[in-house]
């Protein structure tokens, strides 16, 4: 198992490599020069000029990505082209507050989800079940810009129960928890429903049930735990997919993740920001698929890394 993670973990290094690669040379390809950005429209070209020189934008593109291949090594992504901050001093508090909003969108649709695709599944063609199913159906069709607009509409502007947005403690995080996690929720129902209804199927629970085992201890630990190898994948997957995809969320309630400042790193042509955002939502989704990857041998003894 050690030796896994270990070649896992040293696989991240090429990953990244070659991340850093296509994205530095993709955003010198697009139209818009930094330099121009920073100075404004009434700049002239000797003070364009300038700031490409300051930025070391005037040296060519090989030499460029030589520098920040020798700045990555060591750890360093350079400065903000708009704040002159260092690039990690600018994405640590956004990095945390989209994780924490991830967390908790995950936390929320598994204590809903799961359970409802479990209903689902032990009560097959049912009325209950073509309800989940209608719901599920429902929740990954609406757009998150959609519901989180009723959602203000609803709790802040008409009942004024909770803010509109923003950030400053817990009760900041709920509107925004529920948009992000609605859709989740649905892939995480759709899921569980089809591999329980999988498993439910088996000769072993069968076997389980004619020996007069308690149906509650059927479902939650002979089918259940066998069930969840491919919900946990979905899980991760989405979870991965939600550190790098809650701009829209974050925008809707003024939410200070990095998607954000993503978003608004690449209308201003910061290529550091850019370009440390984008490889820290890489990491960070490459540990996610690793620790998925380390939880099936938990819920499948059998499974073994060599």
């Amino acid at each position: 198992m050690l030796l896994y993670i270990l070649r896992r973990l040293l696989s991240i290094i090429p990953v990244l490599f070659g991340i850093s690669l296509v994205l530095f040379f993709l955003l010198r390809a697009l139209p818009g020069d930094p330099a121009q950005v920073i100075a404004g429209e009434l700049a002239t070209q000797q003070e364009v000029e300038l700031i490409r020189q300051q930025l070391g934008l005037d040296e060519p593109v090989y030499i460029q990505y030589a520098k920040f291949l020798n700045r990555l090594v060591h750890f360093d992504l350079g400065k903000s082209t708009r704040t002159q901050y260092p690039v990690t001093q600018e994405i640590a508090p956004r990095l945390l507050n989209t994780v924490i909003l991830a967390v908790a969108a995950t936390f929320l649709a598994c204590l809903f989800g799961i359970p409802a695709g479990i209903i689902a599944a032990v009560k097959p063609y049912t009325t209950l079940d073509m309800v989940v199913t209608a719901l599920a159906l429902f929740g990954m069709s609406m757009p998150a810009f959609w519901l989180g607009l009723m959602l203000i509409i609803i709790f802040s502007v008409k009942l004024k129960l909770l803010p509109v947005g923003g950030s400053g403690g817990f009760v900041y995080l709920i509107l925004p928890t529920i948009t992000l996690a609605a859709a989740l929720v649905a892939v995480v129902a759709r899921n569980t429903r089809s591999a329980m209804m999988e498993v439910l199927a088996q000769d072993y629970i069968t076997t389980a049930r004619s020996k007069g085992v308690v149906e509650k201890m059927v479902i939650l630990r002979h089918g259940l735990k066998n069930a969840f190898i491919p919900v946990i994948t979905v899980i991760g997957l989405q979870f991965g997919t939600m550190l790098g995809g809650t701009v829209l969320t974050e925008t809707v309630f003024a939410w200070p993740g990095l998607g954000r400042l993503l978003i608004s790193s690449i209308l201003a042509r910061d290529y550091p920001v850019i370009q440390g955002a984008i490889l820290i939502f890489a990491l960070l989704f490459v540990l996610t698929n690793l620790l998925v990857d380390l939880t099936y041998a938990y819920f499948d003894p059998k499974v073994r890394y060599e």
